[in-house]
């Protein structure tokens, strides 16, 4: 079974020659979650506009449910939702009439018991009747969403959706995404809360200066490329590092007071119970101990850096 998108050698140069891709290559299954992370102007809304049929490439050929989005546009067209950075929206329309509307764009027949569905799980439908333009900024993105969601497509672009909404918002969006996926929708997101696509990606995918420089399972780049430092605080200062622990990633801080131990957890034996053992030889004491484990977002900082 191929995949529900394909993406292969893409680049786009626009009139300018400003490099906005640079053969991207990406492989997208269905009902997966896909985050897309990366500075701002790196390629993230330039690659989905690409995608969704918005902006033509330069070079390079995308697929969609097995068509090319520009041979099979209208086919690949009503596969997809998309959710815009941007908010435009009607204001003069109901949040019902906007909403139906964009289902009837795409060829589909009405179907009330869907749209109450959708605004509902959008918790719009005590606005059904509102018009845009008496909504809220985070309102009006329920209502992108939903709008998106209105022709039922397999694949679902959410670009930067939670950005400057609020925290319910959120959690309920989420919340869809969830239950989208179950019911194998695909669902493609990029976002500036790291936090989020630690959350809810099943993969991700890290883009910079047009170039996609990697795409990984999260557990398995959280395992790669996380690290896990073991802090130890001293009873008393040391002056310098002891000769007994010359064979240990370690570095001393605030002042002496402080030992970190840096290790890799995807070894089998983290050395601590060894490094436990030299401290005592060494007649080094200490009043605590913790250990911390680095998150996506520093994964993140650190692919951004050494790609630079």
């Amino acid at each position: 079974m191929h995949p529900i998108i394909q993406v292969d050698n893409l680049s786009k140069i626009y009139a300018g020659g400003f490099h906005a891709l640079k053969n991207i290559h990406l492989n997208v299954e269905q009902a997966e979650i896909l985050a897309l992370l990366g500075p701002n102007g790196a390629g993230k809304t330039t690659l989905i506009s690409t995608i969704c049929g918005i902006v033509s490439p330069s070079s390079g050929c995308v697929m969609v449910d097995g068509q090319d989005i520009i041979e099979g546009y209208r086919h690949t067209r009503e596969m997809i939702g998309l959710v815009p950075q941007e908010l435009t929206t009607d204001a003069f329309e109901t949040v019902w009439d906007t909403v139906s509307f964009s289902r009837g764009l795409f060829g589909k027949k009405p179907n009330a018991q869907f749209i109450e569905k959708t605004l509902k799980e959008l918790s719009l439908w005590d606005k059904k009747d509102n018009r845009i333009m008496e909504l809220s900024g985070g309102m009006k993105r329920r209502v992108m969403i939903a709008k998106a969601l209105s022709h039922e497509p397999r694949v679902l672009f959410l670009d930067e959706p939670t950005a400057g909404v609020d925290v319910e918002l959120r959690k309920d969006m989420w919340q869809l995404v969830r239950q989208l996926r179950r019911n194998g929708v695909t669902i493609i997101l990029t976002t500036h809360y790291i936090e989020e696509a630690e959350e809810i990606a099943d993969r991700i995918g890290v883009i910079k200066n047009g170039e996609l420089i990697l795409v990984e399972d999260k557990v398995t780049l959280m395992k790669k490329l996380g690290t896990k430092q073991l802090f130890l605080d001293l009873k008393k200062s040391l002056a310098a590092i002891p000769s007994e622990l010359e064979a240990f990633d370690v570095q001393l801080k605030d002042d002496g007071m402080r030992l970190i131990y840096t290790y890799d957890t995807t070894e089998e034996q983290s050395g601590i119970a060894s490094l436990l053992k030299q401290l005592s030889e060494a007649g080094v004491q200490f009043n605590d101990l913790k250990t911390d484990q680095s998150s996506l977002e520093d994964i993140f900082v650190s692919l951004v850096k050494e790609s630079a």
